[in-house]
């Protein structure tokens, strides 16, 4: 039987900052300049991307449409969504398509400087898109992250990529933004978080890279109207919320302005789950939160957990001034896993959370559930099935294969990308739209 509870239980994440004094300022700066790109597509062949994906049809009453399809197990797949464009990220190219669900065009990660592990979004104040892909075979070991920032609200068009030097990076990491900050958090050695302003990376000048020692938590996609960046963390039994803010010198420092006990029951990595003809299992996501949303003054996310042995989704809504959780959901079946979780949330607090379910009867395939607001708190409506998986995956290794947003044009709609396993146990994509905005009616208003 499915349950949908409403729970006073959270998470233990792993901890990702160091003890910070109330006010932290940057260790060092530096000052990166981008590599400009005037279109998003060149001719040289070395970016040929080839056409992948589209091919939209209604699926449950849910508009569908196929993304990458490259069949490589380590993905990663992400969207972000503004100006009727879907910019899809992978670990092999950035594709881009339209709302309707039809290709555009695409390139390698080789016109972007190289890298992998793509994180975006589509910043809803200064109407951009930016994602980052993180490039550690490079021959000077700089392992740069490649932070790019489009010009305009045009993926299409120009371009501005900034190679900030990540010598002690090991993985890629968690990007967020407000409408003055780009904020970067990832691990290495110690943990290790930057920020950029927005307004020198769209206009493609030299930028101020500042750094700050140890890792500030993961960085938020902050909707609301401030320039302020926040950076959530889970310590121990802590939730701990800071902010980084710009001083009368135009230096950014940051402060913690919340840190609270969470008191919540599962604190559990999610086991691997099992799948169907085979005794391999295969990764059920982790713990921490892979997005993070500021939306009305609270902090939302999703991410996997352990419940009672089998992995199961969990979602939070948080209040970013004292880190009092207002509701919490869990998403569970004793007879399968869910897995591989992120979280969207529209201005007036709908919900979607995308994931994917396997079990030992079936292979990995994409889901969502979503809530409106009104709904009864820490609840979900129905799981919505949006495709079915075809073949076991041959690894441990299904991570990041999920990414939830907004879209950026009418701040409601709710997007999701969903993995699901092809014939051979690798990797292929879904992108689904949840309609949450009313049509306008036709004809006159009487």
């Amino acid at each position: 039987m499915k349950k949908y509870i409403f729970l006073t239980c959270l998470i233990f994440g792993k901890a990702f900052a160091q003890n910070y004094t109330d006010t932290v300022h940057p260790t060092r700066s530096e000052i990166i300049t981008p590599i400009h790109k005037a279109k998003f597509s060149v001719s040289d062949s070395s970016c040929a991307e080839r056409k992948q994906g589209g091919n939209p049809q209604m699926i449950n009453g849910y508009q569908v449409f196929n993304g990458s399809m490259d069949g490589n197990r380590q993905v990663d797949p992400q969207i972000a969504v503004g100006n009727g464009y879907v910019l899809h990220g992978t670990n092999s190219g950035i594709i881009i398509y339209n709302t309707k669900g039809e290709f555009i065009e695409g390139v390698s990660q080789k016109c972007f400087n190289n890298g992998i592990d793509p994180k975006m979004f589509y910043d809803v104040h200064n109407k951009i898109f930016v994602f980052d892909l993180w490039w550690y075979y490079d021959k000077p070991k700089v392992k740069p992250v490649n932070i790019s920032v489009s010009e305009t609200n045009d993926p299409t068009g120009a371009w501005n990529t900034y190679p900030v030097p990540a010598q002690n990076g090991v993985d890629g990491g968690g990007i967020g933004y407000s409408r003055k900050w780009i904020g970067y958090s990832f691990p290495g050695g110690q943990e290790k978080t930057f920020v950029l302003r927005t307004s020198e990376a769209k206009s493609g000048k030299p930028s101020t890279i500042y750094h700050f020692k140890g890792s500030l938590g993961h960085p938020v996609s902050v909707q609301d109207k401030t320039e302020d960046l926040y950076f959530f963390d889970i310590e121990g039994k802590d939730f701990v919320i800071r902010k980084v803010s710009e001083d009368p010198t135009g230096q950014p420092y940051c402060q913690i302005i919340a840190k609270k006990a969470h008191g919540l029951q599962f604190i559990q990595q999610p086991p691997q789950s099992p799948q169907k003809g085979t005794t391999q299992k295969v990764s059920s996501g982790d713990r921490n939160p892979k997005n993070i949303v500021l939306q009305n003054g609270c902090i939302w996310f999703s991410q996997a957990i352990n419940k009672d042995g089998h992995a199961a989704v969990q979602w939070h809504q948080i209040k970013v001034n004292d880190a009092t959780i207002v509701q919490t959901g869990l998403i569970e079946d004793e007879n399968t896993n869910y897995i591989q979780t992120t979280l969207a949330v529209n201005k007036k607090n709908d919900v979607l959370i995308g994931f994917q379910e396997v079990n030992a009867n079936s292979f990995i395939s994409p889901r969502f559930a979503y809530r409106k607001s009104a709904d009864a708190p820490g609840t979900v409506r129905e799981i919505i099935h949006v495709g079915e998986g075809r073949g076991a995956a041959d690894g441990v290794a299904w991570g990041d294969y999920s990414g939830t947003v907004i879209d950026g044009d009418n701040l409601m709609d709710l997007w999701t990308i969903q993995s699901l396993a092809n014939e051979k146990g690798r990797g292929e994509t879904v992108i689904v739209k949840v309609p949450f905005s009313k049509k306008k009616k036709s004809g006159k208003n009487k």
